[in-house]
């Protein structure tokens, strides 16, 4: 059996990489897969420590992350698409000019 210590850290080490993603790379889709990277190690610290302490408030949380995150990829992806078709790239530092 793999010790919930060892899911934390790669919560973590996951946590961090979808951080270090999203500052460096440059383009929408890859920020918002960075993004999604960030809420599962969200996701897989709740389960480990649910596991841990035996109770299912945790795995309730998850549900609900995983939920909001399914519409928060349809609406950024529709938005990503948007902004593909009007400027015909999705560089975040050719979009600086953008107003609502």
């Amino acid at each position: 059996m793999i010790p919930p210590a060892a899911f934390l850290v790669l919560a973590a080490v996951l946590f961090v990489m979808g951080i270090i993603a999203f500052f460096v790379k440059r383009d929408l889709l890859t920020q918002f897969m960075a993004v999604e990277v960030m809420l599962n190690a969200g996701n897989l610290a709740f389960l480990a420590l649910t596991k841990a302490l035996g109770k299912a408030e945790g795995q309730t949380v998850v549900l609900f992350v995983i939920t909001v995150a399914a519409a928060e990829a349809v609406i950024g992806l529709a938005i990503i698409v948007l902004v593909f078709r009007q400027r015909k790239s999705i560089r975040t530092d050719e979009l600086k000019d953008l107003k609502g």
